[in-house]
C-alpha cells in the first residue's frame, strides 16, 4: 500500500474512533469467551451474545425435570425482545437421561416444547470431560460467588449485560418461578 494511502487509512481509523467512541470492539467477558458447537453443528462464538442478559441451563430430555423446556421457552417468548438470550446445553451427565443425537434432542425439543432459544450439541457439565465453558462457570478461581459442581439437569446461571455471573439457581427452581422472574427483570433493567 503507497505511504499516503496507509496514512490515510490510519488517520481515518483514528478518526472514526474519536468521532465514534463506541466503535471500539469491547473486551469480551471471559464467560462469553467460548465457541461452541451447536446442535445444527456449526461453530457458535458466544461472544456474540456480549451485551444481553444470558441463561446458561444443562438439558435434558428424559428427566423428571425436562417440561422446564415450557418455562424456558416462556422466558424466551416474554424477555427475548428486551435482551434476554437462553442457552440450553444438552448433558447426558445425570442418570443416562440424555441419550440423543444432536439431531434427536433438537426434534425432541422442537416437537415437543416448540424449543427457539438457541440449543447447542450435547456436552459434559462435569467430570474429567467437562466442557471448557462449565469448567469457568463451576470453578472457584473463575466465578468464586456461584461455582460448585453441576448437581444435576436444568441448573441455570444467568449473565448481567456486563458478562458477571449475577445468580445460579438449582435444578429444581423453575424458570418460570418467582424467583428466576425477578432476577431476569433486575437483570434486564440494568444497561
Amino acid at each position: 500500500m503507497p505511504r499516503k494511502l496507509s496514512l490515510a487509512v490510519l488517520a481515518l481509523s483514528a478518526l472514526s474512533l474519536w468521532a465514534f467512541p463506541g466503535i471500539a470492539e469491547k473486551p469480551v467477558p471471559p464467560v462469553l469467551d467460548f465457541k461452541m458447537k451447536s446442535l445444527a453443528g456449526q461453530e457458535v462464538d458466544l461472544k456474540k451474545y456480549q451485551g444481553d442478559v444470558v441463561l446458561i441451563v444443562n438439558t435434558a430430555s428424559k428427566c423428571g425435570l425436562t417440561p422446564q423446556y415450557k418455562g424456558l421457552q416462556m422466558l424466551h417468548d416474554a424477555y427475548h425482545g428486551r435482551g434476554l438470550t437462553i442457552l440450553g446445553f444438552p448433558a447426558n451427565n445425570f442418570s443416562g437421561q440424555e441419550p440423543g443425537t444432536d439431531a434427536q434432542i433438537g426434534e425432541f425439543c422442537q416437537k415437543n416444547y416448540g424449543v427457539k432459544f438457541d440449543m447447542f450439541s450435547k456436552i459434559s457439565v462435569k467430570g474429567d470431560d467437562t466442557a471448557p465453558l462449565y469448567k469457568f462457570l463451576t470453578e472457584p478461581a473463575t466465578n468464586p460467588k456461584f461455582s460448585g459442581d453441576i448437581r444435576w439437569n436444568f441448573e441455570k446461571f444467568l449473565i448481567g449485560r456486563d458478562g458477571q455471573v449475577i445468580a445460579r439457581f438449582a435444578p429444581p427452581v423453575a424458570p418460570d418461578s418467582k424467583e428466576v422472574l425477578a432476577a431476569v427483570e433486575a437483570a434486564l433493567a440494568q444497561k
